[in-house]
């Protein structure tokens, strides 16, 4: 199963939900999809939506996904990485008014870059690919940083007064 989470920010992520729901629809995703549309206007028809989830729901299916994907923000994947899945990371973007500025992309970029311990996907068109390859790419991925809370959280603590200047 793959779940996908687009939070709660209360910008549409239509272009997210329905270039997986149109996977589905081409035969290119064949298993089982749940997706947390939240505000996104976008309904999909060929996945499993929910456009909100109590904890609970989140914990338990976040629990039994094969594959994660999530927009950039923070607790979003950091929820996947306590799971210890190495999560498809989709940031958001001010371009298409997803939100108000780009900061999950630069989000995306520099956790990438320091921790090696998510999928970044800028470009929704290469979501098909990353998807395939999901096994092999996560082998070049920092998967045990991952399962050390403690040790991910202070890294990202520094990363982020480094982001506010503190």
């Amino acid at each position: 199963m793959i779940f996908v989470t687009v939070g709660t920010h209360e910008q549409p992520f239509n272009r997210l939900v329905k270039k997986i729901d149109d996977l589905v629809a081409e035969g290119t995703i064949k298993e089982k999809v749940v997706i947390q549309t939240g505000f996104s206007t976008y309904k999909p028809v060929h996945c499993e939506g929910h456009k909100m989830m109590s904890f609970e729901e989140m914990q338990n299916t976040l629990k039994d996904a094969r594959i994660v994907i999530t927009h950039g923000g923070p607790s979003s994947f950091i929820e996947a990485l306590q799971f210890g899945k190495v999560p498809i990371v989709v940031p958001r973007q001010e371009k298409y008014h997803e939100h108000v500025n780009n900061h999950q992309v630069d989000f995306t970029e520099l956790i990438e870059k320091r921790m090696n311990n998510i999928i970044p996907v800028y470009d929704v068109n290469k979501l098909a690919e990353t998807i395939k390859n999901y096994d092999e790419i996560v082998k070049t991925k920092n998967v045990g940083e991952s399962s050390n809370n403690r040790k991910f959280n202070q890294s990202l603590e520094h990363i982020i007064n480094e982001l506010v200047g503190k």
